[in-house]
């Protein structure tokens, strides 16, 4: 006879570290910690649970890149040709907690201004593409695989050869989200055949074939949400488990026709979802007060948790920069541009569905924790901040905002600037090593008349230009700022900033910043708690003196020290 051991419960430390960061991407201050551990109620882990979920900006702004992954849906990139990010709406929908069932209805069916259009619009690739890997029919791939855990990649090019799935099962899906009557293709050869709007499971129901546009995408959004369609919500569930738990109740997460291990609880959880009107964190709470997720456990930080978790904890944040010229505001990592660190880690680009990314360690990971340029800048700068050293960031006279192809006239006044420094950045052009920029016409006015400024007219991007102004009386800079005209092509597609500053800038805080981002000083117990959700041990704390010794140097090696442990990089 198995007898099963009961599972024991983490302790408070761990299970709160391990709730803030599944429910809000973020550890625990030590302040919230002490607070909850001094907690004697008997059902304060409920309690925590309800208080984060009800945080609605945080716990959007974690769950958002759950749901970018597998929506196809990014931020911080320029989006070419007629893809649209449907980040607006989607962070929106986290934070109003819309049932999940209306939620997939908005992106099957948009027909509000605001609905997320973008989720059916799809990647139009450059260049010639495979008739499996047009718009409507990356509508179909990505919405079963998505939504109902079913793989139709192979069979949108030929009949499966390891599923049931077929080549017309595919172009009937697709046929939903199509505005004229398809033409079947097998293996990129026409096959002379039509196809017509067909459910995956016809049992189902389904639409009338000469039904307008309107009315298949209405139909397929009824269809996929649908309460008869339990599929619908055992998928949600299975997704919902694996990213809290680590593995799902159906493997491979997006093979729902495989065998679930515990079959009784992925029914009992699915009908109970329906059964609170597809509440998303309704889900995450039975899920989270189990005892499977009361039990310790083994998951890896997320690209975007490690990230928010150190800057968090240093209080060094990425700056999210407006496109016009305004104030820049510190940022969690989802908003922006990925970097080669949170790439390493597992941030995907997402010209695809991504349903589940790799865990396993790899050597460009090492070498991106190690020697990577944008964890040492963070760390660098962070330590700094901890130390209450970090000085204020110069201020820019004038920024441009992002600049394409408009004339942008420039009239700044520069009486009290003791030099002048005429900087132009790359702001993602698709090709900055062919950009051309200009300060047209520049000249240096004052009560004497003006002066016209030398070189700075066909400039590559970066450049900076500096020039002396002191006892000079000059008091206004003028000037037309152009992006070359042999700049203005698709596959340069330009995009550049101009700046002027008085003095040395900060090259990471070019654009103007919020006030108070100055850091406040912080203790090693505190390092510590907010970083391990514990404090140190003696020795710990001796040898982590002896680094605070040499100063903001030393902090940073013991950051990096602290940061690149398992105890750190790992939910347990």
């Amino acid at each position: 006879m198995v007898v099963f051991q009961p599972l024991l419960a983490a302790p408070d430390a761990l299970f709160a570290r391990r709730a803030y960061l599944d429910l809000w991407g973020l550890p625990p201050t030590p302040e919230d910690l002490s607070a909850f551990q001094s907690d004697s109620r008997p059902d304060k882990r409920e309690q925590l649970i309800d208080r984060l979920l009800a945080h609605k900006r945080n716990y959007a702004d974690h769950w958002i890149s759950f749901w970018n992954d597998l929506l196809r849906n990014d931020e911080g990139v320029v989006y070419h040709g007629t893809r649209q990010s449907i980040s607006p709406w989607l962070l929106q929908a986290l934070e109003d907690n819309l049932p999940y069932n209306r939620f997939v209805q908005a992106l099957l069916n948009p027909t509000a201004p605001t609905d997320p259009a973008g989720f059916l619009i799809g990647v139009n690739w450059r260049g010639d593409i495979n008739a499996s890997k047009t718009p409507v029919m990356q509508a179909a791939q990505n919405s079963a695989q998505v939504f109902l855990g079913v793989n139709l990649k192979c069979n949108s090019c030929h009949d499966s050869f390891i599923s049931r799935w077929k080549l017309k099962d595919a172009y009937g899906l697709a046929s939903f989200f199509a505005e004229s009557e398809l033409s079947i293709y097998r293996c990129d050869m026409p096959t002379g055949e039509k196809s017509e709007p067909r459910f995956l499971f016809p049992e189902l129901g389904g639409v009338a074939p000469d039904a307008s546009p309107a009315d298949r995408r209405a139909a397929a959004a009824r269809l996929f949400t649908a309460p008869e369609n339990t599929r619908f919500a055992r998928t949600a569930v299975n997704r919902i488990w694996k990213r809290l738990i680590g593995s799902g109740l159906v493997e491979p997460i997006d093979e729902m026709d495989n065998p679930p291990r515990n079959p009784e609880l992925l029914d009992r959880l699915a009908s109970e979802f329906v059964a609170h009107n597809y509440d998303l964190k309704f889900l995450i709470r039975r899920i989270m007060t189990s005892p499977d997720y009361q039990a310790p456990s083994v998951r890896r930080l997320t690209a975007e948790q490690f990230a928010d978790s150190i800057s968090a904890i240093t209080g060094e944040w990425r700056l999210l920069e407006p496109v016009k010229p305004g104030v820049a505001t510190p940022s969690r990592e989802w908003r922006l541009k990925s970097t080669p660190l949170t790439r390493a880690l597992g941030r995907p680009i997402r010209d695809q569905v991504f349903t589940d990314r790799n865990h396993e360690a790899t050597t460009l990971q090492a070498l991106e924790l190690a020697n990577g340029a944008t964890l040492s800048a963070l760390l660098h700068r962070g330590a700094r901040r901890l130390l209450g050293e970090m000085p204020p960031s110069p201020q820019n006279l004038f920024d441009s905002g992002i600049v394409r192809n408009e004339k942008v006239v420039v009239d700044v006044d520069i009486s009290s600037a003791p030099e002048l420094r005429l900087l132009i950045v790359d702001a993602d052009s698709y090709d900055r090593s062919r950009v051309i920029a200009s300060w047209s016409d520049a000249k240096l006015a004052g009560p004497a008349g003006a002066t016209p400024l030398p070189g700075t007219t066909n400039l590559r991007v970066p450049s900076e230009l500096v020039f002396p102004l002191t006892g000079k009386g000059y008091t206004r800079l003028q000037a037309t700022l152009l992006v070359d005209k042999t700049s203005q092509q698709t596959d340069i597609n330009p995009r550049v900033r101009f700046f002027v500053f008085d003095q040395p800038p900060d090259p990471e805080r070019l654009v103007r910043q919020a006030s108070g981002l100055s850091g406040q000083a912080r203790g090693l117990s505190y390092i510590y708690q907010h970083t391990y959700a514990r404090n140190p041990t003696p020795k710990e704390l001796s040898i982590a003196q002896e680094f605070l010794a040499s100063g903001p140097e030393g902090l940073e090696d013991l950051l990096w020290t602290l940061f690149l442990s398992p105890e750190f990089l790992y939910l347990h």
